[in-house]
């Protein structure tokens, strides 16, 4: 399976969070479904099936990527 680059899966993980808390404040449809798209996304980005899972996952590659990276730009 492909893995998303650290930078795609932080960016897809905030904008999901911060669309799910503006459909929490408004519950607008455009809202709604821009977050459904991020879920979408995160869900094929981590191959997982729904959002909660794709997030978990998500997070869990995310320290382990800035570790990574981080050594790069030390060499």
């Amino acid at each position: 399976m492909l893995m998303a680059h650290p930078a795609v899966l932080r960016n897809l993980v905030e904008q999901y969070e911060t669309l799910r808390a503006l459909h929490a404040e408004n519950g607008s449809t455009e809202v709604r479904q821009r977050m459904d798209d991020a879920a979408y996304t995160l869900c094929v980005s981590t191959g997982t099936k729904d959002v909660e899972a794709a997030l978990v996952a998500a997070r869990r590659r995310l320290p382990l990527a800035r570790t990574k990276e981080d050594s790069l730009l030390t060499t």
